[in-house]
């Protein structure tokens, strides 16, 4: 049974990337001159990756430097510019001077894992390490800089906390100003809206923080916990970095045993939009900037209408222009395309094959004309043409080698 299954979802991928390079081909002409019309220049991307051992899945070095051609989204002149333990998620500072990176690993100083930091140099693109710093939990997966790039915020899923982490003058690092662990309920570990026949199951052994990031304010502060189906919020003190939980509403539950992982924000700072990994489900919130207070209005699913069987949902990602909605599914390896309408719902447009397995993490370059996402499992990065008017994508044609990408990064 597992190999018809299995067999059964190799050929609907080979169908998938089959369709896929077909409208390559016959679209190739109006890609030229698409990409050409929108001019271009150079800009580095960096990919960070899962280290470890070779042919387990952690296939990379430590982080990568590419050369992105901005009118036709070629990576090209990889370089491994920092060799450091599984820099599975970047980010960048705000001054575009500096580069953050988790060590998703549980020994650094006692059972934690760790967040190093490295200096951009803006001629070359190469990396100089600065310091690392505990994470104070296990297995660290996120991280994200506050807009005034004075504090990170890191969410470790191994060890079920969050942290706050003060960015010294010169970029380094300083130890943690704050931390959480989450305690309380866990959720179920079947999805309450899981797809028929999914095994989809992981994270409810113990609270696992996903992801944290600040609002569009920079005046609280959000975190998801898989384990606990909860999203917290936080209001951010922007002055000592502090996080204080919200007296009223601390908290707001995802269904049992969904599983929210990542999170994004409309550009207008009043819609939110949560991925649920287990459940493959989008919910879309009301965020009142004022307050922090999050309302559930819309929950839709990453998959097409009638799939039954497994596949976990990752990363989330809105338009720069607010229009359009980007979610990847993993096994069942899409982009689920969305619109989105004048209340902040979704409408399902469609969905692009990754062209490659287990999606991770996507990203859109900062000019909004591509997507590419992350294939761990098959260490590539593919990129996609983004149409500006429908918000669908095509398939460059272009696959970019890289050992277990975790996320790839931009700099503006």
């Amino acid at each position: 049974m597992v190999d018809r299954m299995l067999n059964m979802a190799s050929s609907r991928r080979k169908f998938l990337k089959g369709a896929a390079a077909l409208t390559v081909a016959s679209s190739a002409p109006g890609i030229a001159r698409a990409v050409a019309a929108r001019g271009g220049t150079k800009k580095f991307a960096y990919v960070g990756t899962n280290t470890g051992a070779v042919g387990a899945g952690s296939n990379g070095e430590g982080i990568y430097r590419f050369e992105m051609e901005t009118n036709n989204g070629e990576l090209s002149h990889c370089k491994l510019v920092a060799k450091t333990a599984s820099p599975s998620w970047i980010a960048i500072h705000p001054s575009s001077k500096y580069l953050y990176a988790v060590n998703e690993v549980a020994n650094y100083n006692g059972g934690n894992g760790s967040v190093s930091a490295f200096a951009i140099d803006q001629a070359s693109g190469d990396l100089s390490p600065l310091n690392t710093v505990s994470s104070e939990g296990a297995g660290p997966a996120h991280m994200s800089v506050d807009a005034s790039g004075r504090f990170a915020f890191v969410a470790n899923y191994g060890g079920g906390s969050i942290v706050v982490l003060p960015i010294l003058d010169g970029g380094r690092l300083g130890e943690a100003v704050d931390v959480h662990r989450d305690n309380g309920s866990l959720g179920g570990q079947q999805a309450a809206h899981a797809s028929p026949g999914s095994f989809a199951v992981s994270g409810h052994d113990a609270p696992h923080a996903h992801m944290i990031q600040a609002d569009p304010q920079n005046k609280f502060v959000l975190a998801t916990d898989l384990g606990q189906d909860r999203i917290y919020v936080y209001r951010f003190d922007t002055q000592t970095g502090k996080l204080a939980a919200l007296p009223s509403a601390p908290f707001v539950s995802l269904p049992s045993g969904d599983g929210p992982r990542h999170f994004a924000f409309h550009p207008n700072g009043q819609w939110l939009y949560a991925i649920q990994e287990e459940a493959s489900t989008i919910v879309c919130f009301h965020y009142n900037p004022a307050t922090g207070a999050l309302a559930s209005q819309q929950t839709i699913s990453t998959l097409p209408e009638g799939f039954a069987g497994s596949s976990f949902a990752s990363e989330i990602l809105v338009s720069p222009d607010g229009k359009f909605l980007y979610a990847a599914n993993r096994l069942h390896d899409t982009i689920a395309i969305f619109g989105i309408d004048t209340s902040g719902r979704l409408r399902r447009i469609g969905e692009a094959s990754t062209m490659g397995e287990y999606p991770g993490q996507f990203q859109i370059e900062p000019s909004g004309n591509f997507l590419y996402a992350c294939n761990r499992r098959s260490d590539n990065i593919t990129s996609f043409l983004i149409h500006r008017e429908t918000g669908l994508l095509t398939f460059t044609g272009q696959y970019t080698p890289v050992g277990s990408p975790g996320s790839i990064a931009f700099l503006p």
